[in-house]
């Protein structure tokens, strides 16, 4: 007969052998939860969601590029201040611009320019930038190439509007902001009447051109 150990023995090899069978079957899951947090964590644990999130690449931008936002304006006295002063601040800021930009610098002047044309207050003149931009993309290269760009974009504004243009070899005439710097240096023609133009942005209508008394604001 078989001893009593014996009989313990077979059940324990018995007991191990079924066990393994079962674990061979059904691997044991190494996810576990955090103590802290109550998180379940899958296969890998932390480590490997970390490494999952390193890989992860951020958002790609789209530049600024997109539809125009705002509407059409119509107040004309408004819209020609507007213009001025956004003809100034663009010129002034590509005479500040640095001679050697980063990539970083590079993208956000690209940027700028193509966020302007979407949130630009007046929507038809925002439209017509856009069409500029696509002809002629920013130039981000240095301070010369951006400040030149922007003169010639300007430029093919004065033409299609039938007005003098400017000497883009002496721009910081101008539009030097007196920061002493060494920006590129221009020169603006005296400027020719002009039509009825969303994009007519130099034409100072606050004062009657006989008189020169203020005209009053109003419209929408």
């Amino acid at each position: 007969m078989i001893s009593r150990f014996a009989k313990s023995l077979i059940l324990v090899v018995f007991a191990m052998v079924l066990l393994a069978m079962v674990a061979l079957m059904h691997p044991p899951s190494r996810s576990y939860i955090d103590p802290w947090t109550g998180q379940l964590f899958g296969e890998g644990g932390v480590e490997k969601m970390l490494h999952a999130a390193a890989g992860t690449k951020p958002p790609v931008r789209n530049g600024g590029k997109g539809d125009v936002i705002m509407g059409r304006l119509g107040n004309e006295t408004a819209k020609a201040t507007l213009g001025r002063a956004t003809w100034k601040l663009l010129h002034t800021m590509t005479l500040r611009y640095p001679e050697k930009p980063t990539e970083d610098e590079r993208e956000a002047l690209s940027s700028y320019f193509h966020l302007s044309s979407r949130l630009y207050p007046c929507g038809e003149c925002a439209a017509e930038f856009q069409l500029l931009l696509k002809k002629y993309p920013p130039q981000t290269s240095s301070r010369r190439a951006a400040s030149l760009w922007l003169c010639a974009v300007h430029n093919e504004v004065n033409k299609r509007l039938k007005k003098s243009e400017f000497d883009c070899a002496h721009l910081s005439d101008e539009y030097d902001c007196g920061c002493g710097d060494e920006p590129i240096a221009t020169k603006k023609a005296d400027n020719e009447s002009s039509i009825d133009d969303p994009m007519d942005l130099e034409e100072d209508t606050s004062k009657d051109d006989l008189t020169g008394v203020g005209m009053i604001k109003g419209g929408r």
